[in-house]
């Protein structure tokens, strides 16, 4: 029988195998899906959302979705019931006798506290005007009388529990990340093509010939005219208030006394280009000191004080379409910070933090801000690049070495972080945490970090990356994710799984030269093959069976991973009672827990080409590979 665990600081609701019907878990201590945590964060206190907890027969958890269709969609998941099994109960949220309405956003709010009903015996109403943060939702009652009033107040038809199973429901998820990578690309390309003209605007001040400060010039310039700034160092400390572009000319360093921001930008439409920048502060304003109001009412007001109130070389609040390039910054706190900005572009820009990476704040501060950052290079600073709350940044070709965080992603979805190199850091090389969705991280390449990924979220995509030198390549965190293309070599550990449901899909990646290719935390097996394709795992070479082994590879059994360091592996893999055991890894409840399984594992490399050249080449022994030495 099951008890009771925690996991981290959240207790499990652990099913009872000895119980055929239980009572509904608290919901808090369930497995949850449907919903970011910011959106949870930002609803009010009287928002009841719909709900609903399944009790599955092979899936120790109780698994709680933010919605019905959320459940539906999950369903029709390739292998959903091999993960998790069948139902065997299911509860929803009932809306009867609690005077539910509809605020503005279409959110239900509640008199009386909702409680659950069973599933099957619920009545629903689909294609109301009720909505969660994610979309439309389906809204159950135990009473069908209530449901038909609810319909005729708010739209939308009754349905019972099998015609709700067989509702199409609108539902982004990882394939989307994917779909919206050119035009993630186009959309960075586009913000670029506006700034551009800012660099071409007529010159109207010349500093040292026209004025004798930056400050002067900054004053008296005209609207959409460029200063020009010759050679030399000038101390000063700036307020840029107009659209107007700030050019140096030859060897120019604006240099600060140390105490606040070298540059701070109100306008709209401001470039600055062609300086190196340092005499930054090291202190963080409080809300009171900066030049924009702080809702403290907001339940992140103290982390935007903390965060957005870092000194900086270049300060931007409120600015839209700004143009940074070509501009080195020297700074014991941040570089370039954009607060509430839409449409930055930062390019050709050099940062240089503080001797110690765990001062300062970051390189490039995207705050509530999308932006494209692209180009430049971030040495030293506790966050490489960092993003909060700004969607729909694009975070290309860039170089980020010896920072404490490469790129860290806060509350932030719908990104593209591609073609970047992350080298030494001294923590992780991508971090995204606080479960945002729908990021796309493409084509990088990490070397050298205690962990080269820490991917969280949901509906992530996450391809074609190369990772190697890390004591952990990749921490899986997220759900619903697709893990395609990438390398994962010359690590300690390859991957380790902390995602408690098991929904991610893995294929297509090579795993090479890891001490350990995969492991698994708690949780229900996790199937990483999608019919005939799977993934390479050196080491797990069967007899070739077309361009897949004829056995299945499991990196979390003690045998499997094992084999790939271990003598006599092509004798070893074709031992009856290995193949026997590897048949019950997919099939035993007992086995899953834990576990990882590769059914369809490919014979050779699926990424050749990121392989080409590496000292991992030569240890991607096919399935054909009948001899070797371990030391290969």
């Amino acid at each position: 029988m099951f008890v009771v665990i925690v996991l981290g600081s959240v207790g499990l609701f652990v099913i009872d195998a000895d119980s055929t019907t239980p009572d509904p878990a608290a919901f808090d201590d369930t497995v949850q899906d449907g919903l970011t945590f910011e959106a949870e964060l930002a609803l009010g206190d009287d928002v009841e959302l719909p709900r609903m907890q399944v009790f599955y027969s092979q899936y120790q958890y109780v698994v709680g979705y933010y919605g019905v269709e959320t459940f539906v969609e999950a369903q029709r998941q390739p292998e959903h019931e091999q993960r998790f099994g069948y139902p065997q109960t299911t509860y929803v949220t009932d809306y009867s006798d609690t005077s539910v309405e509809l605020t503005d956003e279409g959110y239900p709010t509640t008199e009386a506290q909702p409680g659950w009903t069973d599933a099957e015996a619920a009545w629903f109403v689909v294609g109301s005007d009720a909505e969660t943060p994610a979309g439309e939702t389906v809204v159950p009652f135990a009473d069908q009388n209530e449901a038909t009033s609810f319909a005729n107040e708010y739209g939308g038809s009754v349905h019972d529990w099998e015609s709700v199973l067989e509702v199409e429901f609108e539902h982004d998820d990882a394939t989307v990340a994917r779909d919206r990578i050119d035009d993630r690309q186009q959309l960075a390309d586009e913000r670029i093509e506006t700034a551009d003209p800012l660099t071409d605007r007529p010159t109207s001040l010349t500093v040292g010939e026209d004025t004798e400060t930056v400050q002067e010039a900054l004053e008296e310039a005209p609207d959409n005219t460029t200063i020009v700034i010759p050679e030399g160092t000038y101390e000063e400390t700036l307020e840029i208030e107009r659209p107007v572009t700030l050019a140096g000319n030859g060897n120019v360093t604006l240099r600060g006394d140390g105490n606040g921001s070298v540059v701070t930008v109100t306008a709209d439409r401001v470039a600055i280009e062609g300086v190196d920048i340092d005499g930054v502060g090291n202190v963080t304003r409080g809300g009171d000191e900066l030049p924009v109001d702080i809702d403290d009412e907001e339940w992140d007001a103290a982390f935007v004080q903390n965060y957005a109130g870092t000194d900086a070389g270049v300060a931007a609040y409120t600015a839209d379409e700004l143009l940074v390039q070509d501009v080195d910054i020297d700074t014991p706190a941040s570089g370039i910070i954009a607060y509430d900005s839409t449409d930055a572009v930062v390019r050709n820009v050099t940062v240089f933090g503080p001797d110690d990476p765990t001062n300062g704040l970051a390189g490039v501060l995207a705050f509530q801000s999308s932006a494209v950052v692209e180009n430049s290079t971030i040495h030293g600073t506790p966050n490489g690049v960092y993003l909060y709350r700004s969607p729909t940044t694009v975070v290309r070709s860039n170089t980020l070495a010896g920072n404490q965080l490469g790129i860290h992603l806060m509350h932030t979805d719908d990104t593209l972080l591609a073609d970047n190199e992350l080298r030494d850091q001294h923590n992780t090389g991508l971090y995204i945490m606080t479960g945002p969705e729908r990021n796309a991280v493409v084509g990088n390449s990490f070397h050298d970090a205690p962990v080269g990924l820490n991917v969280g979220g949901t509906n992530t995509y996450v391809a074609d990356n190369f990772v190697e030198g890390a004591e952990i390549g990749m921490r899986i965190g997220t759900t619903s994710s697709i893990y395609e293309g990438n390398v994962i070599a010359g690590n300690d550990m390859g991957v380790r799984v902390t995602a408690t449901l098991p929904t991610n899909q893995v294929t297509g990646n090579d795993f090479v030269g890891n001490d350990e290719h995969a492991i698994a935390g708690t949780g229900s097996l996790r199937i990483w093959s999608d019919g005939n394709t799977g993934n390479y795992w050196q080491g797990g070479a069967g007899v070739a069976d077309g361009n897949r082994s004829d056995r299945s590879y499991t990196p979390t059994n003690p045998i499997d991973s094992q084999l790939h360091v271990t003598d006599g592996t092509p004798t070893l893999v074709r031992a009856p009672a290995l193949k026997a055991l590897a048949g019950l890894e997919g099939s035993v409840p007992g086995m899953r827990t834990g576990s990882i399984v590769d059914q369809a594992p490919a014979c050779e490399p699926t990424n050749p080409e990121r392989l080409e050249g590496t000292e991992w080449d030569a240890h991607a022994w096919p399935c054909y590979e009948t001899t070797r030495t371990t030391n290969d």
